[in-house]
């Protein structure tokens, strides 16, 4: 219960400017739950320590976002030698408290190709990461109420990436991650999937309407490439994977079945 209400509290403090907020990574897995689509799943969702707060170019975010996490009781711990500095806001002890973080769409490298890694925005420090805009196009409102056991003061809409940009963000940056993190996207991917597996022609009809045509054709076809060759045969990356969760049993080939057939009926003909 100690993260819904560190994230409850985080909710409050950011209140005023969720309209222009996203919240990507972890935290949108488990808020997917409280989609109209979303299916009962028995077995709890991965859980994250840290909140990833994304915002657009042109997102207008006004007033002084650091003070209110101050306000909250966030404390703000800095990183690297970027300028800004890379910066989380944390609830609690660093190495293992609860803390957030403020992401902008971005390649991370200006012209010259030098590091552009962070940016300033309402007295907040942002960190500049690659393919954000799919997690920003077409996204989803959840509501959250105080009765769904996160002890929020009222009820609240939440903006998260719908699944299909939350999957294929997944597929694009997963050369990109370690080996705990390829695996535990693997596992975000297969539980998106179940979790959705009753609309995957919805799922069909986002990915063909609002994510295919923003996408350039390369990145597109990189995606379905990626796909079938993460998904073709279990792998080492799989077997991970399906040990991760502790209050279930998950076989690997299992998975990779379904994580393929889900692909499938997304990505269709493409696939």
């Amino acid at each position: 219960m100690e993260d819904l209400e560190n994230f409850a509290r985080l909710v409050e403090a950011v209140r005023p400017w969720l309209t222009h907020l996203v919240i990507v990574g972890g935290w949108a897995h488990r808020l997917h739950r409280f989609h109209p689509l979303a299916t009962s799943q028995e077995y709890q969702p991965l859980r994250t320590r840290d909140v990833d707060l994304a915002f657009s170019l042109n997102a207008p975010l006004e007033g002084d976002l650091r003070d209110a996490l101050k306000q909250a009781g966030f404390k703000e711990e800095l990183s690297g030698e970027d300028t800004p500095p890379v910066t989380h806001y944390y609830l609690g002890e660093e190495d293992a408290g609860f803390y957030a973080e403020f992401l902008k769409q971005g390649s991370g490298l200006k012209r010259d190709g030098r590091p552009d890694l962070t940016v300033s925005k309402a007295g907040i420090t942002a960190q500049k990461l690659r393919h954000l805009e799919l997690l920003l196009a077409a996204p989803w409102k959840v509501q959250v109420r105080p009765e769904s056991k996160v002890p929020i003061e009222r009820a609240v809409d939440l903006v998260v990436p719908n699944p299909v940009s939350f999957i294929v963000q997944k597929l694009l940056i997963h050369k990109h991650r370690d080996a705990d993190k390829k695996a535990q996207d693997v596992l975000y991917i297969h539980d998106t999937l179940e979790l959705f597996g009753a609309s995957l022609d919805e799922l069909r009809n986002i990915w063909e309407g609002g994510i295919r045509p923003t996408m350039p054709a390369k990145t597109a076809k990189r995606t379905i490439t990626t796909a079938s060759e993460l998904f073709g045969d279990v792998t080492d990356t799989i077997r991970t994977a399906a040990l991760m969760p502790a209050d279930r049993s998950l076989q690997p080939e299992n998975v990779r079945r379904a994580i393929n057939y889900g692909l499938n009926e997304i990505f269709g003909h493409e696939a």
